[in-house]
């Protein structure tokens, strides 16, 4: 079965939202570029989907993951899970992302091709 391919780095959830006022309220906004990037997550995920006839699983699904970063500036591939393991969700790749277990494989840079490279497996 062929990699999820997954262009640029996924935001995290630190730099996903701004705080704005709303009619006198509080509240987080999601940015334009973090909007942009889930949507194409998730289109993506769909197309690999229908392209790998991966049937949304209702079980347990180990997500491996290679991170390839633009630059070797200091990150924590940790802190763009959440928006990632929510757009496979959207994408249908788990009914759920509490069924998603995470497992980050290697991460290097890649700076003319910053990407993130995922393969999944069921799990009994």
């Amino acid at each position: 079965m062929s990699r999820l391919i997954l262009p640029g780095t996924a935001p995290s959830v630190n730099h996903m939202y701004n705080n704005a006022y709303v009619k006198g309220r509080r509240m987080k906004v999601i940015k334009k570029s973090a909007k942009e990037w889930l949507e194409d997550a998730t289109f993506r995920s769909i197309q690999w989907r229908m392209e790998n006839k991966w049937p949304t699983a209702s079980g347990k699904v180990a997500v491996r993951l290679w991170f390839f970063l633009p630059d070797k500036r200091r990150r924590d591939t940790h802190n763009g899970l959440k928006g990632l393991l929510d757009a496979l969700e959207d994408g249908g790749i788990y009914a759920d992302d509490k069924l998603a277990l995470p497992q980050v494989m290697d991460f290097s840079v890649d700076r003319n091709n910053p990407r993130i490279e995922i393969e999944f497996e069921v799990v009994n």
